[in-house]
């Protein structure tokens, strides 16, 4: 532990630091609880067609694996996080209005881009603020994290009760305002003291990319989580297409969004082996999507969303304790900037895939979803006994955390 987090800080000092760092994770997840499941909707009520929403959803997907690293190594190098979110909080909310003001499809796609450059880097810089602050203060992550998670369903459903209220084309203006009070509240951001330095890049670091054990973690929890593709784009369109309102659709997500925290709070308890907890949630997507498919009725549609806990939430925890087993601890930074990039390639490749399927087929696409999904549990289960052969790295000690 670096030597200033054992100088004695006052209590008040720690706790205005925690409440301020909690309000901006609550504005930050309530923005994507407003802009995931409603964005798309504000696409096509403006008169974009699927296959460029689906294209147009892909771009915080490719932007993971572009100019995310970027942003965020840059703002390391400078030691300035903090002003690195401030920025990034003001161009995305300068973004998303703008967006207001656009409706010709290559001028809403082109501004989308560059909001996106600034608003996917977000979560990872306010981690690395908020772990900056568990080791300077001494508090807990999770329970100033989880507000984000209460707050992205908030938004959802403030945002479903508002698209029976106002038109759907105007849906944008509530996404900037809610960029407007996380820009807002990263003013109030307590600056921290620059961070040691890292140690130097190790000249083997690439070895990771010929680690096979170590690719398939990063392919398998790709294919599954981009099998979500679909559902992040579509889903909030195809359930209005079938008479439900928008504080039913909220309702939807949320429930997806509370089974999701359910697991994470119970994953202490949890014995089975990581590998097979990815092929757990690998199985139960294959399910989920299987069921989506065929358009049920709400009270099925309302138990599949629960098992958005496993297919998101479990292939998360699993591989997170996968990636901290198998990365040594001097190259996870690398690790996971790796399986974020990989997880944003495919996720783009299937949002724009989707987009076109769903075009002509429907409803139909999500059974592409499922053969994802299913691949990446083939793979987990082919990789299951290098995975269980090969010791834990240093970093094992560590607890998984919940994810951004």
């Amino acid at each position: 532990m670096p030597p200033e987090s054992q100088i004695p800080i006052a209590q008040p000092v720690v706790r205005r630091f925690a409440v301020r760092l909690a309000l901006f994770y609550g504005t930050l997840f309530g923005l994507a609880g407003t802009q995931l499941p409603f964005f798309p909707v504000w696409l096509r009520a403006i008169g974009i067609d699927p296959s460029w929403i689906g294209i147009i959803s892909a771009v915080p997907s490719v932007t993971r694996f572009t100019t995310l690293p970027l942003v965020t190594s840059l703002a390391e190098r400078r030691h300035a996080v903090r002003g690195a979110l401030i920025a990034t909080a003001v161009i995305s909310t300068v973004g998303f209005a703008v967006l207001g003001t656009q409706h010709a499809t290559i001028a809403v796609f082109l501004v989308f881009v560059a909001t996106a450059c600034a608003w996917t880097p977000m979560v990872p810089l306010t981690d690395a603020y908020a772990l900056r602050g568990v080791v300077r203060y001494g508090i807990s992550y999770g329970p100033v994290r989880l507000w984000g998670s209460a707050a992205f369903i908030l938004g959802a459903l403030a945002c479903g009760v508002l698209i029976d209220v106002i038109e759907p084309s105007r849906l944008i203006w509530i996404i900037a305002a809610v960029a407007g009070l996380c820009a807002l509240t990263s003013f109030a951001l307590r600056p921290l003291d620059a961070s040691c330095r890292g140690a130097a890049a190790s000249p083997h670091d690439h070895g990771l990319l010929r680690d096979a054990a170590f690719l398939a973690i990063i392919m398998a929890s790709a294919l599954i989580q981009g099998s979500h593709a679909t559902y992040y784009a579509f889903s909030a369109i195809s359930w209005q297409a079938q008479g439900l309102g928008g504080f039913t659709i909220a309702g939807l997500w949320a429930l997806g969004v509370v089974a999701e925290i359910v697991v994470f709070a119970i994953s202490p308890r949890f014995s089975l082996a990581p590998s097979t907890l990815v092929m757990i949630g690998a199985l139960s997507a294959v399910a989920r999507w299987s069921i989506t498919a065929q358009e049920p009725s709400l009270a099925l549609l309302a138990v599949v969303q629960l098992t958005h806990g496993l297919t998101f939430g479990l292939t998360q925890l699993g591989t997170m304790e996968l990636l901290v087993r198998h990365v040594p601890a001097h190259m996870m930074a690398r690790g996971q900037g790796y399986s974020t990039a990989c997880g944003g390639i495919l996720s783009s490749c299937a949002s724009i895939l989707s987009g076109a399927i769903y075009a002509r087929y429907g409803q139909g696409v999500y059974y592409l979803m499922a053969a994802m999904a299913g691949s990446g549990a083939v793979l987990m289960w082919l990789a299951r006994h290098r995975l269980a052969a090969q010791p834990h790295s240093a970093a094992s000690a560590g607890k998984t955390r919940l994810p951004s």
